[in-house]
């Protein structure tokens, strides 16, 4: 619970678990184990000099998810102490959009997405996902090898909401680039911020001069009178939150699937429904790990912790999911137990729907396209990039037998 500090209370002295190590890609559950061993918040580094607590209890997640009062999404005061070239500014800084917003701002913002976006008919986002794997299944089914990652989950994105925002096929390689450096988080992290930032300008830039039927033109004319700096920030905002999660959402859950024989083999004869898979990877290999950032309006006592503010406040999504599997009840099933993936409060997730329908129907149709893929690595030997934020493949070779969507009979 939060409540006001006392005089004699002092700040947290544990050593900052170092999230920005290339250790913690690689095996994310022992870095979690030290932060929920110093208690359900944790004190830790994003960024060598740029400290953050962490919250592993979904109790704790949860009050700090709902509590408007005590926290806040804007990131305004902590940027201010961070310099310039800090590695993970260019996923933190404060931009004018629903994310970083509270308030009315954030409701105006936000009810704007979520009506364009309820303009998307399922039917309409079922029909573009199966032609992005159609066009990928192209590529590289006659090969008889690929890498999903590489070849498949980023490209079929990148076709998706290229599509859904009004920019041709020929646009997802630089919007891939931009968005994975900003990701990791890295040295490259600004470049990658400010190739994004370029894409985005342009696109609305275009939108103004020329309506068309995708989702920025229904933000400029939607009735709140968004102006076009305002529909830029919240295309900045979606785009990139649409892109990358989702992308990452499809390769683990792949990995997952194809890791177990068994499993695999019960999804393709239809006896068991992917969205099984993907709920597990919400909470075993969530894509957005870290990534729900608040900052204390005041200096608060939170559960045992002397939280300062100024000082990013981590809700771990990636170990609420974990420690929230541990200890379920003898007699429940591990899904009993939510994984908060979607976030809650306020800033929960206005589009899981079409996220989940995104990544189920382009497993269904890549298996039916492929039902004998065949990873090459073993799941514990694959790579995953680093970055403090996200849980995302490097890569997922596999071999199958070669065939193309446009052979006769071939349709799933």
């Amino acid at each position: 619970m939060t409540t006001q500090p006392t005089a004699h209370q002092s700040f947290t002295v544990s050593a900052p678990v170092r999230l920005w190590e290339d250790g913690f890609a690689e095996d994310p559950r022992r870095y979690y184990a030290a932060l929920r061993a110093q208690g359900p918040v944790g004190w830790a580094e994003l960024a060598p000099g740029v400290p953050a607590y962490v919250v592993t209890d979904r109790a704790a997640a949860l009050e700090v998810l709902r509590d408007t009062d005590t926290f806040s999404h804007d990131p305004r005061d902590w940027e201010a102490t961070v310099p310039d070239d800090s590695p993970v500014l260019a996923m933190m800084r404060w931009r004018p959009n629903a994310l970083f917003s509270d308030g009315g701002a954030h409701v105006r913002y936000r009810t704007t997405l979520i009506d364009v976006f309820d303009l998307v008919e399922p039917h309409d986002l079922r029909a573009r996902v199966h032609r992005a794997v159609r066009l990928l299944v192209n590529r590289f089914g006659p090969l008889g090898e690929a890498d999903l990652v590489a070849g498949f989950t980023r490209p079929l994105m990148a076709l998706v909401f290229n599509n859904l925002f009004g920019l041709p096929d020929s646009q997802g390689d630089r919007l891939n680039e931009g968005l994975g450096k900003m990701m990791e988080g890295g040295a490259q992290a600004a470049e990658g911020e400010q190739q994004y930032a370029e894409y985005v300008l342009k696109l609305i830039a275009a939108k103004v001069e020329r309506r068309g039927d995708d989702l920025p033109s229904r933000l400029l004319d939607h009735p709140a009178g968004l102006t076009p700096e305002e529909v830029t920030w919240q295309v900045f905002l979606t785009l990139g939150a649409g892109y990358e999660p989702t992308a990452n959402l499809l390769s683990n859950s792949l990995s997952r699937i194809l890791g177990n024989p068994l499993y695999y083999s019960t999804l393709t004869s239809g006896a068991r429904p992917v969205a099984d898979a993907v709920v597990e990877v919400l909470h075993h290999e969530t894509p957005l790990a870290n990534y729900g950032i608040y900052y204390a309006r005041r200096p608060v006592s939170f559960h045992g912790v002397w939280v300062r503010d100024a000082v990013p406040v981590v809700v771990s999504f990636g170990a609420v999911g974990l420690f929230a599997e541990q200890e379920t009840p003898a007699g429940r099933h591990p899904r009993d137990a939510s994984h908060l993936s979607w976030g809650a409060g306020p800033h929960a997730c206005p589009v899981r729907h079409h996220t989940l329908l995104i990544v189920t129907e382009a497993i269904e149709q890549l298996t039916q396209w492929l039902p004998d893929l065949d990873p090459v690595v073993p799941r514990e030997l694959l790579g995953w990039r680093p970055g403090p934020f996200h849980r995302s493949l490097t890569s997922l070779p596999v071999r199958f037998s070669p065939r193309s969507p446009d052979q006769p009979g071939e349709l799933p």
